[in-house]
C-alpha cells in the first residue's frame, strides 16, 4: 500500500470517531477508549491500518452511532513511537489524567511487555492488537489483559501445519527481538516431523542480510530431502533478498507467514511458496468481512489489509462486550463478561479463552499464485485451519 493511501487511512481516521488527545476530566455518558499504537516508527505502516480498522470496526459494530447504551465513544491516540518507555507513560497517563475505560495496542510486542504492568496498577483493560509475542497472554500476562491479536504460536502452529513433513529440515531467520524469538520458539515446539538445524536471529535494523544468509546455507546445503528457510519479519528490511545468494543451486526452498500487501510484493518471486497467514482480504467468506471490504474499497479504492482486520476485529470484541453490559465500563464487570465471550470479525468468530484471555481464532494454509492483476504474490487457500486444530498452549502461570 502506497504512503499516500496509509495517509488516507490516517485521514479517514480522524473522522471516524472523536479523537481526543488533550487530558480532561471524564464526561458524563461517554466510554473512553485510548488507542496507543505506533503512528510513526518502524511500524507505523501496521499501526496506522490497525486504527483505521479499529475506527470502522466501532462504526460498524455500532450501527453508525458510535454510541453504546446511550454513551458515545471516545477515542483518543496514542502515538507509542515503537518505544517501549514512551509507550508505558503514554497508558499511565491515557488511564489516569484522560480516564480511559479501556486500551487498545500496541503495535510492537516489545512495548506491549512493558504495558502490561501498567494495566494491572490501573486495574482497566488493555485489549492488545495487534502485538504477537506469546509472553503477552503468557508468562508476563494479567487478568486485565486480553487479546484479540494472534499471538506467536498461533502463527507457528499454523505454519507448521504447512510445511512440518517428514524429510524435511528446517532453518529460521528471525529479528532479534520479542517477536522474533517467541515466534521461533513456538515454531520450534510446533515441529512434530520436520528437523530444525539452525536459528538465525538478526537486528531489527538489518539492511544486509547476506551474512546471516551464509549461514543459514552453510548450515543446510548438505542436508538431504527438502530444505527451508522459514522466515519470521515485521516492519523495515527485506529478508527475502537471502534468494539472491541463489539458494536454488543449493536446494533450499523459502517459506512464510503472511504480511501486509506492501511486503508481499516480495512474495511474487516466490510462485508455490507455502505457509499460513493471519489474514487476507479474499479469503475469509463472511458477513463482516464482506462489509469491511466492500467499506474499504469505497473509501480508499483498495482492499483492507492484514492489520485492518486486526483493527477491526478489537473493535467487535469491545462493542460485544459493551453492548453485554449496557454500556458499563467497570473493570471487573468487563472481564467477566469478555472471559469466554465469542464475537463475530472478518475471520469469523473468535472466543477469547477463560484462562489466557487470548482470543482462539482461525488460521488460513496458503500457496503464493502470481496474477498480474495484483502488485503482490496472492496467498490462495489451502485451507482454513480452525482453532479446535491448532492445541495453542497455555503459558501463564493463573
Amino acid at each position: 500500500m502506497h504512503r499516500r493511501t496509509l495517509v488516507a487511512l490516517a485521514t479517514a481516521a480522524v473522522t471516524a470517531a472523536t479523537i481526543s488527545a488533550p487530558a480532561f476530566a471524564q464526561a458524563s455518558g461517554e466510554i473512553r477508549i485510548a488507542h496507543i499504537y505506533s503512528k510513526t516508527g518502524p511500524l507505523e505502516a501496521y499501526g496506522k491500518q490497525t486504527q483505521t480498522g479499529l475506527l470502522m470496526g466501532l462504526n460498524y459494530a455500532t450501527g453508525g452511532t458510535m454510541a453504546v447504551g446511550g454513551k458515545k465513544i471516545v477515542v483518543i491516540e496514542k502515538d507509542d513511537q515503537g518505544k517501549p518507555d514512551l509507550g508505558k507513560s503514554l497508558l499511565a497517563s491515557a488511564y489516569s489524567d484522560d480516564k480511559a475505560d479501556i486500551a487498545v495496542g500496541p503495535t510492537s510486542s516489545g512495548v506491549a511487555l512493558a504495558l502490561l504492568p501498567v494495566a494491572e496498577e490501573y486495574k482497566k483493560i488493555l485489549l492488545v492488537e495487534p502485538a504477537v509475542a506469546d509472553a503477552i497472554t503468557g508468562d508476563k500476562w494479567n487478568k486485565y489483559i486480553f487479546r484479540t491479536g494472534r499471538n506467536s504460536s498461533q502463527d507457528a502452529i499454523s505454519n507448521a501445519v504447512a510445511i512440518d513433513k517428514p524429510g524435511v529440515t528446517v532453518a529460521t531467520l528471525a529479528q532479534d527481538y520479542a517477536f522474533g524469538r517467541d515466534g521461533v520458539k513456538a515454531f520450534k515446539d510446533a515441529l512434530k516431523s520436520a528437523k530444525l538445524v539452525h536459528e538465525e536471529y538478526l537486528p531489527t535494523t538489518t539492511t544486509d542480510f547476506t551474512a546471516g544468509a551464509q549461514r543459514l546455507i552453510d548450515k543446510l546445503k548438505d542436508q538431504p530431502g527438502r530444505k527451508i528457510i522459514f522466515i519470521i519479519w515485521a516492519g523495515a528490511g527485506n529478508p527475502f533478498k537471502i534468494a539472491d545468494l541463489d539458494l536454488k543451486r543449493y536446494g533450499i526452498e523459502i517459506a512464510t507467514g503472511g504480511n501486509i500487501l506492501p511486503a508481499m510484493s516480495a512474495y511474487k518471486n516466490f510462485p508455490g511458496m507455502e505457509g499460513a497467514t493471519y489474514y487476507y482480504f479474499g479469503i475469509p467468506k463472511n458477513p463482516v468481512n464482506e462489509a469491511m471490504v466492500a467499506a474499504h474499497y469505497k473509501e480508499f479504492k483498495a482492499p483492507p489489509d492484514f492489520f485492518t482486520a486486526g483493527g477491526f476485529s478489537s473493535a467487535m470484541a469491545l462493542v460485544t462486550a459493551l453492548k453485554a453490559t449496557n454500556g458499563d465500563t467497570n473493570t471487573n464487570k468487563l472481564i467477566k463478561t469478555m472471559e469466554g465471550m465469542s464475537f463475530d470479525t472478518p475471520k469469523g468468530k473468535m472466543t477469547f479463552r477463560k484462562e489466557d484471555h487470548q482470543a482462539l481464532q482461525s488460521m488460513y494454509h496458503f500457496k503464493i499464485k502470481v496474477d498480474p492483476a495484483f502488485a503482490w504474490g496472492v496467498p490462495e487457500l489451502v485451507r482454513e485451519i480452525k482453532p479446535e486444530e491448532m492445541n495453542v498452549p497455555i503459558r501463564n502461570k493463573r
